[in-house]
């Protein structure tokens, strides 16, 4: 009897913690909460992006990782991005001179590095991640190493086009191409691409060298859906239908941060590593029936 009021508890407990992640969101956010999802931890790491290190708040669940933008620290959020953790891989990096604890997560649509405040909680988030991973019915859906996508070179890192060398100027703006995440101009990054383990239909902006690449589906084929993503939404907005997806939001939003960028220089801040609360690990029991 006590057991079992024991697990109801910790059910009723769980439950109020995943639905307080969820609410930090906001209205924009998507919905966490559903039946054996379980809070494992949160905490604060650093994330580096275009723009260089930025805090992000991290939650893990025991099956998907969940990380956004701070806008009060420990109540509000924004940005929400979800990874399913079996869709997910950790690679292990030695301190480097500008990020220390720092590591790898690689997934189909993004890849980036974070870092810890210590080695400690480096490596309690590391092996909190693959516990879970392990811990994931093995349906076949893991992906393989090719499926992930490149990690993207910050905007900082080159003063010119690491394709054509031009330099960058307020006309000469930067922008990333989706297959190999090097900075580019925007003349050799004309043309758009269908990257599979991104979007399977989407067209994606790529550089000229990943546009003749063999690996990338780019002629005939991908040109066709490109038309015919065109001209569907030609017709949806004639019909006076919003025809923008999630993923093309996300893409005219990644689109209008890097002109942002351009002008804004000040934006490419590398803030230092500060002390951010300890990692919080939950631990669930199994509930047993």
């Amino acid at each position: 009897m006590a057991s079992t009021k024991k697990r109801l508890m910790f059910a009723q407990e769980n439950r109020q913690r995943v639905q307080a992640v969820e609410n930090s969101f906001g209205p924009a956010g998507k919905q966490l909460y559903e039946p054996g999802r379980l809070l494992v931890g949160e905490g604060r790491l650093m994330k580096l992006s275009r723009k260089g290190l930025q805090p992000r708040m991290f939650f893990l669940f025991n099956d998907v990782l969940v990380y956004g933008t701070i806008l009060v620290n420990g109540r509000w959020h924004k940005k929400q991005k979800i990874i399913p953790l079996e869709h997910s891989e950790l690679e292990d990096l030695e301190d480097g001179s500008s990020m220390r604890n720092q590591w790898l997560i690689r997934t189909p649509r993004k890849s980036f590095y974070v870092a810890a405040p210590s080695q400690e909680e480096k490596r309690a988030w590391m092996q909190h991640i693959e516990d879970c991973r392990s811990a994931l019915p093995q349906n076949g859906g893991c992906q393989t190493g090719s499926d992930f996508a490149n990690t993207w070179i910050p905007n900082y890192a080159s003063e010119v086009c690491m394709r054509c060398s031009g330099r960058f100027s307020v006309t000469q703006r930067r922008h990333h191409c989706r297959k190999c995440g090097f900075v580019v101009c925007a003349a050799c990054s004309k043309t758009r691409a269908v990257i599979q383990h991104i979007h399977p239909t989407k067209c994606l902006r790529v550089c000229t060298r990943c546009h003749s690449s063999s690996s990338t589906r780019t002629t005939g084929e991908a040109q066709q859906v490109c038309h015919w993503n065109e001209r569907h939404e030609e017709k949806k907005g004639s019909d006076g239908e919003d025809g923008s997806s999630e993923e093309e939001e996300e893409e005219e939003e990644e689109e209008a941060e890097e002109q942002m960028e351009d002008h804004d220089s000040d934006m490419w801040w590398k803030p230092p590593m500060e002390a951010w609360s300890i990692y919080e690990n939950v631990q669930p029991h199994p509930m047993q029936h």
